[in-house]
């Protein structure tokens, strides 16, 4: 498996990834190339060798005159057009408008106003607007299996903006940054921007500072600071070792959120669950406890990845009576899995199938296809489960 990881010990900012992503071994032509088919007026990229604090890098960046890269106040539909009419990939609009989706909407409820409403300043400029579809360019070059990062460092201080004088974190930067795990005051000046925010939030699978693949290339991305802390973004692709035997179990990190609830119409339970369900969790249940006093209780525990924590606690918040709320980070491990078809007498079932050091060592039938089956044919789960455990032959699909 194919890892990209984000090691943002000092933030990151859309220049910053393609200046990584080139010195990770993008190649420089093909970027420039596929940045051509968008028409978006006159601007020139610039491509050096740099170095911050001793770690040589490559540094990227977009040249535009001061008129161009200021007259530019473009919306999201505005910026949407530009993308849908140009001659890119599919894979790349649907990744490039995404990105602009997340920033725009974070503004948007920054700003108390619709997407609509929203006009892109910074980001909607040439550079900016080179540093997103780019950012999607490369991430579909690389071909990752999967994407990990580190927690990421915010900086500290003010930032001048269109809106004048802001905080850093800037509001959209932590707004699309929830959920997941940051650091700051390394420095006193902004380290992440709204763009590196929204790359992260967009195409990170899970957050963690432990890595456990093997690197294979190592890229610096050169910044345009000379702080104390190198002003580089380094980016680690390597490889996950799943399927040889003898390795373990795939590890991932989570989240595990938790809540004790005593005082709640127990009827409601189904529809929190489904309600956190649709939100993305990948566990719910229930565990019976008994409380202070003796009362009789259950715990309501949800795993989640990092970027869906936020979701879970707000629609505990919402729909349970619960007052309070505690969360800590875990390492999930799964078995690598395949799924098969069985036909049977009563229809086709599927078979989840577990493995480990390269061997089968566990199947089941998925619960929902036999209680379909149950119902279509008007007779008991018990007897389709029955049935596939004796032995039904059937047909793989992998």
């Amino acid at each position: 498996m194919k890892v990209l990881y984000y090691d943002c010990f000092s933030g990151i900012s859309g220049d910053m990834n393609l200046g990584a992503m080139l010195d990770l071994g993008v190649d420089p032509s093909y970027l420039l190339d596929e940045l051509k088919k968008i028409r978006i007026g006159s601007y020139e990229i610039q491509i050096q060798q740099d170095q911050r604090r001793g770690i040589a890098g490559t540094r990227f960046e977009v040249l535009t005159s001061r008129e161009d890269s200021s007259r530019h106040e473009r919306n999201y539909r505005d910026i949407s057009r530009l993308i849908q009419e140009s001659d890119l990939s599919e894979e790349v609009k649907d990744l490039s408008l995404r990105l602009f989706l997340k920033i725009g909407e974070a503004e948007a409820r920054v700003h108390g106003c619709t997407l609509e409403e929203i006009h892109f300043h910074e980001v909607g400029a040439v550079d900016s607007i080179i540093d997103v579809v780019g950012a999607a360019l490369c991430l579909d070059y690389l071909k990752a299996d999967r994407v990990l990062s580190s927690a990421v460092e915010l900086g500290g201080g003010v930032v001048r903006c269109a809106h004048g004088i802001l905080p850093v974190p800037a509001p959209a930067t932590i707004e699309m940054l929830k959920g997941i795990p940051v650091t700051s005051g390394a420095v006193p000046f902004e380290m992440t921007t709204p763009t590196g925010a929204a790359i992260l939030a967009v195409t990170v699978h899970s957050f963690t500072d432990r890595m456990n693949f093997t690197p294979q290339k190592i890229g610096y991305g050169i910044g345009t600071r000379d702080t104390e802390i190198p002003n580089v973004l380094r980016l680690y692709l390597g490889e996950l070792e799943e399927d040889e035997p003898g390795d373990d179990a795939a590890q991932e990190d989570a989240w595990l959120v938790e809540c004790n609830i005593d005082d709640m119409n127990p009827e409601l339970y189904e529809e929190v669950m489904d309600a956190l369900l649709e939100k993305g969790a990948r566990d719910v249940y229930l565990t019976p406890i008994l409380m202070k006093k003796s009362r009789p209780a259950v715990t309501l525990s949800i795993i989640c990845d990092s970027r869906r924590k936020k979701d879970m606690e707000e629609v505990l918040w919402y729909q349970t009576t619960t007052f309070g709320l505690r969360s800590c980070p875990i390492a999930k491990t799964m078995l690598k899995r395949e799924l098969s078809e069985v036909e049977t007498p009563y229809g086709p079932v599927t078979m989840k199938h577990g493995f480990f050091r390269g061997r089968k060592i566990k199947s089941k039938p998925e619960y929902a296809d036999c209680k379909r089956i149950a119902r279509e044919k008007g007779v008991s789960i018990r007897e389709v489960l029955e049935m596939l455990a004796s032995g039904v032959p059937g047909k793989g699909t992998g």
